[in-house]
């Protein structure tokens, strides 16, 4: 069996930076032992699998510990791959998903690609006991979901943090968001990190996902809807942001990697 592979890396307009996704695009799904497999060789935090053709696609995602319901990061990608590598010649590209449907669309005037995501607001919540250690820093505020949001004094506080790993996998949560307002030297509104070592990633490069939780919580921080965001992981990634009601566009600049093809039994 061969399987085309590629590894696109979105959020950043230079090679080694943003965040690689591989992209598999299917002529039908595989057993989900085996696309879990394939993501753990492939070592990216996300692997994306496809399956449909025209406009719209059947799409799944796996880190290489788990399946999550949704990512960022890898729809820019596999929407990059059929607008670019497959022959794909629509507007707008559909994925249905684990979190419903997606959209992703191009920005002629930017060059970046628009993906369209469900808002997310979190919930205020008391400071999980261990979490202020593990992170190394007392946070200023918690708000609970399916990841924790943790808002700190600073943005240097955010770049200087090395957590605890192995406490941060003990929290009921897909990951921990830490974030804060942009310091005087940043060109951003706000800045964030992304730790989920509970699904195999010690600390994603750059997690679209996570700004449906970080876009709306800001824009009612900042009192605006329009936003400049950077994650500043070691690789560092862009994402420009707007909160429509109850939906969140995060936009963003891909870059090619690799191509290729993955060698099965």
């Amino acid at each position: 069996m061969r399987i085309d592979y590629h590894v696109v890396t979105a959020f950043t307009r230079e090679p080694f930076g943003g965040n690689p996704a591989g992209v598999c695009p299917l002529d039908a799904w595989l057993p989900d032992s085996l696309m879990q497999r394939i993501a753990a060789e492939n070592g990216l935090s996300e692997t994306a699998f496809l399956v449909g053709e025209g406009a719209r696609y059947d799409l799944r995602w796996f880190t290489p510990a788990v399946e999550v319901k949704l990512c960022g990061h890898a729809t820019l990608a596999t929407a990059h791959v059929l607008w670019t590598h497959r022959g794909v010649d629509a507007p707008r590209l559909e994925f249905s998903t684990k979190s419903g449907r997606l959209t992703v669309t191009r920005e002629a005037d930017t060059g970046r690609y628009a993906l369209d995501l469900p808002a997310q607001p979190a919930s205020p919540a008391p400071v999980p006991d261990g979490l202020a250690e593990a992170l190394g820093v007392e946070p200023l505020e918690i708000f609970a979901g399916d990841d924790l949001l943790v808002i700190l004094d600073s943005a240097e506080l955010v770049r200087e943090l090395a957590p605890d790993m192995k406490v941060l996998a003990g929290f009921d949560t897909r990951g921990v968001i830490v974030s804060a307002r942009a310091g005087g030297d940043d060109d951003c509104d706000f800045v964030s990190r992304f730790f989920a070592p509970a699904v195999g990633i010690d600390e994603d490069p750059v997690t679209g996902s996570a700004h449906c939780k970080l876009v709306p919580y800001w824009a009612g921080r900042l009192g605006k809807d329009t936003l400049h965001a950077r994650q500043i992981s070691a690789r560092g990634g862009e994402l420009f942001c707007e909160l429509r009601g109850d939906r969140v566009t995060v936009a963003g600049h891909v870059v090619d990697y690799l191509r290729g093809k993955i060698e099965l039994p």
